[in-house]
């Protein structure tokens, strides 16, 4: 008996352990959608576990583990920790041992050449000229002290002069590092614990030892291995402008030193890192040991981070007031996925979390379908409106929509399955998106309502006109009407799959993250002169996307070129309004087929718009829908 209840307490103790390490969020945000890409990208192989955590101003707001990541793993995350290195150099020259602007060759006497001349905001921002890393041949900067490492860069030729070109690397840190040392007569590891690791409660984060297994290395720039809490300590005081738990860690003045863009009058590469994550024109450019990736319009860094190669990634979001982090370490690297890429995604999600945690006005949920459910959004009173978006978008891309049609209309937008938070279809499991329309219909006891699409959501409310008509009050289609593909009418071949399967393959070897770009840059030259106003919006839902569809047999899940025989045998006594975008890149028909299909649809263009016209041109777009279902309610069909 006793034998029992020690095993019952032991039981007890563990599960509240285990419960302890998912801390539940206190201001109802739903973190479902960012625990499913995590788990998914575990359950895919890429690693075997990893950890992260949100905070907002200076409390955190969730914390979980996944895989066999606890509380007390740690990591490398390789150039994760040059941001954590530069706030060591900062608290050294707060306290008056070094100055941002102090030349190498004050310290270190050794750098006779123009290395010499490289300033310690220069080592920190990439900027000194110096060799990113040891040339081939050389031994690799692994090194347990940066005297070891110092001695062997002092006679490496320099790259260019100071100040003239960005080249991302790690050497120049180890100098920098080692003139904090000289200057302060104590190691960096112990300048690390004293000025940063002491003050904010971190017992896991080192930069020593160096790991001598490869990727980690030189020790500053790529050699700290931390735990989950400690680097979301350090993330919390630098959010909250050098100030942990009431005590001043780093001053104003060093925070905002590192978040200056340094790489102002320098040349770099384009596109670099933020604009590939962000889809920026610009480049926010790099502070000291922290890339600015999203700037606002008054030139202010908006997303700051410092990516590691494996999957570690810290970031701080000034829009939201939050800072994150994820710990993890690439396994396998297969299927094209690039571990540096993905985490980006992160602030993106969180931001939606938090968005939709503030939207009290709005309904939402997931609403069961056949093997699947579908995440949808409610918000208006009136004749139901539902929108329907686009391939590799979701929901979100009718945010110019959705509260001005909501004024009039009962509005419901979701994400196709698929797609955003819905769920992901199966190769083996044929249904169509139409069929998920109208459970969705059914199950908010909709039995009719105006259906407006976009691209791909056009082609659904064309199916939706040939199979259920009778659930439609009007119909309008932008950018698309007729999907002539193969249908469900026609299953796949053993030739069509064999060269799908091709196809797949290479897309994984060019990787997804390169399809997207082509993808989102195809969008947007298809606009007209306002197109760059959306990039930031649709940037967001493309770099989101899961992408299971190029990466997928996919079901075919539209009628497709079957809709012409379907449409022979229906008549057409609803409202229909076909829009197009007209713009010099966008290709459209002046007499698109949809007309000959419908001869009774209304037919008009949206000026100096591509294919994403909603978003482009939301005020003559919204004019346009609105007008046509005015004068359509309840009356019937006639031309505009």
């Amino acid at each position: 008996m006793k034998n029992n209840k020690l095993a019952i307490a032991l039981l007890i103790i563990l599960l509240n352990t285990i419960a302890s390490w998912a801390k539940v969020p206190t201001n109802k945000c739903d973190f479902s959608y960012l625990d499913r890409r995590i788990t998914a990208w575990i359950d895919s192989g890429y690693y075997q576990g990893a950890a992260i955590i949100v905070g907002q101003g200076n409390k955190e707001i969730y914390k979980r583990y996944y895989g066999n990541y606890t509380p007390q793993t740690t990591a490398f995350v390789a150039s994760a920790g040059k941001w954590v290195g530069a706030a060591v150099i900062a608290a050294v020259v707060d306290r008056g041992y070094l100055s941002w602007d102090d030349k190498v060759k004050k310290w270190l006497p050794q750098f006779t050449d123009i290395k010499g001349e490289a300033t310690l905001r220069q080592l920190l921002s990439h900027t000194s000229g110096y060799p990113s890393y040891q040339p081939k041949g050389h031994h690799t900067d692994n090194y347990q002290t940066l005297q070891q490492s110092v001695d062997s860069i002092v006679n490496l030729p320099a790259d260019t002069v100071p100040g003239a070109v960005f080249s991302y690397g790690g050497l120049a840190m180890q100098v920098a590092g080692r003139m904090a040392e000289i200057a302060t007569g104590k190691d960096f590891e112990s300048l690390f614990q004293q000025y940063i690791a002491q003050p904010l409660n971190m017992t896991f984060m080192h930069f020593t030892p160096v790991d001598n297994g490869g990727g980690h290395s030189p020790m500053i720039g790529g050699g700290l291995r931390t735990n989950l809490q400690d680097f979301g300590n350090f993330l919390n005081m630098i959010l909250n402008n050098g100030v942990y738990n009431n005590v001043r860690i780093l001053s104003v003045k060093s925070i905002q030193e590192m978040q200056a863009n340094q790489t102002a009058r320098v040349i770099m590469k384009s596109p670099e890192f933020p604009q590939l994550v962000r889809g920026s024109i610009t480049n926010g450019g790099y502070g000291l040991g922290e890339w600015r990736e999203e700037m606002n319009e008054k030139g202010e860094p908006t997303i700051i981070s410092s990516p590691g190669w494996a999957g570690a990634y810290p970031w701080i979001d000034k829009k939201h007031n939050t800072y994150g982090f994820i710990l993890t370490h690439i396994d396998k690297a297969k299927d094209g996925f690039s571990s540096f890429m993905a985490s980006p995604v992160l602030p993106y999600i969180v931001r939606d979390v938090i968005d939709r945690s503030k939207a009290t006005d709005v309904k939402k949920g997931f609403i069961p379908v056949s093997s699947g459910k579908l995440y949808y959004e409610e918000l208006g009173k009136g004749e139901p409106l539902i929108l329907i978006q686009g391939h590799s978008l979701d929901n979100t891309m009718w945010d110019t929509q959705f509260r001005e049609f909501a004024k009039k209309y009962r509005v419901i937008r979701y994400d196709a399955r698929g797609y955003g938070q819905s769920t992901m279809p199966d190769e083996n499991k044929q249904f169509m998106h139409v069929e998920d329309l109208t459970q969705l219909m059914d199950y908010l006891k909709i039995p009719k309502a105006h259906i407006v699409g976009l691209s791909m959501g056009g082609f659904i409310v064309l199916d939706c006109i040939a199979l259920h008509q009778n659930r439609m009050l009007s119909a309008t289609m932008a950018s698309g009407n007729i999907f002539r593909r193969n249908g469900p009418d026609k299953p796949w071949t053993a030739e069509e799959i064999a060269i799908r399967n091709k196809e797949i393959a290479g897309l994984k070897t060019k990787g997804i993250d390169s399809f997207k770009q082509e993808w989102f840059n195809a969008l947007i030259n298809s606009g007209g002169t306002q197109k760059d106003l959306i990039r930031p919006a649709l940037w967001k839902m493309i770099y989101e996307w899961e992408a299971w569809q190029p990466l997928h047999r996919e079901p075919r899940l539209l009628l497709g070129n079957s809709v012409f025989d379907k449409m022979k045998t229906v008549k057409v006594t609803i409202p229909v309004l076909v829009l197009e975008g007209n713009a010099p890149n966008n290709h459209y028909k002046a007499h698109p087929a949809i007309l000959d299909l419908i001869p009774s649809a209304q037919y008009k263009t949206i000026e100096n718009a591509g294919h994403m016209m909603n978003m482009e041109q939301p005020k003559a777009f919204n004019a346009s829908v609105l007008e046509f279902l005015n004068k359509t309610r309840n009356k019937p069909n006639k031309k505009m």
